[in-house]
């Protein structure tokens, strides 16, 4: 029951997030790659979306700064990105859990778009 009210209260926080980003788009799922300038992500729709980074692309680890380096295959991300042409170029990146609520068992929200 706490877990149920905790995820639905996340998932609240994150629709309001997203709809206060206005025209950014919005990626969740499990990274599968790293690199130097990008990273890629399975949506929770089981597709890869592949979001660069640069170098005003803002870390969020638990509720603290991060950095690229502390970002691992297999951690569960949202990013909030500009669409930059055909490419998404991440503005924030937020992963690991913050306090006891966590983004596990979330559905929805992968790569949301804005208007």
């Amino acid at each position: 029951m706490k877990r149920t009210i905790a995820v639905v209260t996340l998932l609240f926080a994150l629709t309001l997030m997203a709809l206060a980003h206005g025209k950014e788009k919005h990626v969740m799922g499990t990274v599968t790659s790293i690199s130097d300038s990008s990273v890629t992500v399975e949506t929770t729709a089981k597709k890869s979306v592949t979001v660069q980074v640069s170098d005003k692309t803002k870390f969020e680890k638990s509720g603290a700064a991060a950095a690229l380096k502390d970002l691992k295959v297999g951690d569960k991300v949202v990013i909030h990105a500009d669409a930059s042409g055909d490419k998404l170029v991440a503005n924030e990146v937020h992963f690991g859990p913050k306090g006891k609520q966590s983004m596990d068992g979330m559905k929805g929200m992968d790569s949301m778009g804005h208007k």
